[in-house]
């Protein structure tokens, strides 16, 4: 039987009241909010690597990674130079992918910032490869870029360069602790290697080195060398990474705060003091360092006899080539020999040790007693021998008798 659509009750629709649009409408916003918030959690954590920063604790963590790597200064195996050469020589080059990083980007918050970031970078060119070719320049000031964007180290290019400087032993590139920086810079030199750091901060990348954040000259073997991977050679240096997750490219996200410190270190080298006005007083170890430098640049530090003093300023010398050498050590010479003999002693050295030191006569020192059993009382005159004549030289007449 058929039913009559006139017995059906009519339908209708309930009306939303106007005051339920706000919660729908909250509703709606909250869920695009998770919608775009998880699109930008799968754009920091790709599949192949996470490398995002969270600030936990004053420490940085990297989901997936941990705490990044603690940097290490610059201690050195006891070995010598051709030795250390021969060990770098038997290390190869890792053949792993090496990617070139990627140009470096930085909104300076002021001229003053760029100012600074562009002279730190030019010393630590400069004092670390002064007398290498160009490409050796452009591989340090990479080296120091890839720092900036890697968790392990200081966000700003002058707090990566000075770095542990405030230690004696604990910098991470030696001529920020060692005195050397007092050393006044060649014009030229200077010039070039300012020349390679602005490239650098306006973005010019020294592909070979990848995003290497270690490196040595290649006469010395670091302790941490054997940790890291070797990616090149460029020139008289040795370019590393961090293994495994802390080396790849992912790991290197953090951009520069444009936030530069002030270093007083630089103070003798900015071409505006007023960039430094605010630097802090040196350290005690700072100090010391660089009066050490300056005294022997001067010729009056107090030296060991033997040991030649640091160049003075504005030479060039294998000092900065070889970074990790402080001073110079040179065979000691025999009235050095004797002159430090005499000063350990504080007393007039005999003859015969004078001879034997240094084989050369005795200067005002006291005559030598002789062996044997000491006389007591005058000598005895000598005794006049009766019949005993002087011969005569030959043509120079008879033989004479002896006078008593």
């Amino acid at each position: 039987m058929l039913l009559s659509t006139a017995a059906l009750p009519e339908l209708v629709l309930p009306v939303s009241p106007k005051r339920n649009w706000p919660a729908v409408l909250l509703l709606a916003l909250t869920f695009l909010l998770y919608l775009l918030a998880a699109f930008s959690l799968a754009g920091l954590q790709p599949a192949r690597e996470i490398a995002r920063g969270d600030a936990r604790g004053g420490r940085i963590v990297v989901p997936g990674l941990g705490t990044p790597p603690q940097p290490e200064p610059m201690r050195f195996r006891d070995v010598a130079p051709e030795d250390a050469k021969a060990i770098n020589a038997a290390v190869p080059i890792s053949d792993l992918p090496n990617p070139a990083a990627r140009a470096f980007k930085a909104r300076f918050s002021s001229d003053l910032d760029r100012l600074r970031a562009t002279e730190c970078l030019t010393a630590a060119i400069y004092y670390e490869a002064a007398t290498e070719p160009l490409d050796g320049q452009r591989a340090v000031a990479q080296v120091v870029l890839n720092r900036v964007r890697h968790p392990a180290y200081p966000r700003s290019v002058c707090g990566v360069v000075f770095q542990g400087s405030e230690r004696a032993t604990g910098c991470q590139f030696t001529f920020t602790c060692d005195g050397a920086i007092r050393r006044t810079p060649m014009a030229s030199l200077w010039a070039r290697a300012r020349q390679v750091a602005e490239e650098a901060l306006a973005g010019k990348v020294y592909a070979p080195v990848g995003w290497a954040t270690h490196y040595h000259t290649n006469w010395v073997v670091p302790y941490w060398s054997s940790s890291l991977t070797k990616l090149a050679n460029v020139g008289t240096h040795i370019f590393y990474r961090w293994e495994g997750g802390w080396g790849r490219p992912p790991a290197f996200r953090f951009q520069a705060t444009g936030l530069e410190p002030q270093i007083a270190l630089m103070r003798h080298l900015t071409s505006d003091p007023a960039s430094l006005a605010d630097a802090e007083e040196l350290s005690v170890d700072q100090a010391a360092a660089l009066a050490a430098a300056e005294a022997a640049a001067a010729g009056t530090a107090t030296l060991p006899p033997g040991v030649v003093p640091a160049s003075a300023p504005g030479s060039l010398t294998s000092d900065i080539k070889n970074r990790p050498v402080i001073r110079r050590y040179e065979p000691m010479t025999r009235e050095a020999a004797t002159d430090a003999a005499l000063a350990r002693s504080k007393e007039p050295a005999p003859a015969s040790l004078h001879w034997a030191l240094s084989g050369l006569p005795s200067s005002g020192a006291k005559p030598a007693t002789p062996l044997g059993k000491k006389a007591e009382g005058e000598p005895a005159p000598p005794k006049c021998l009766e019949g005993i004549r002087k011969l005569p030289a030959a043509g120079e007449g008879q033989a004479q008798a002896q006078a008593c």
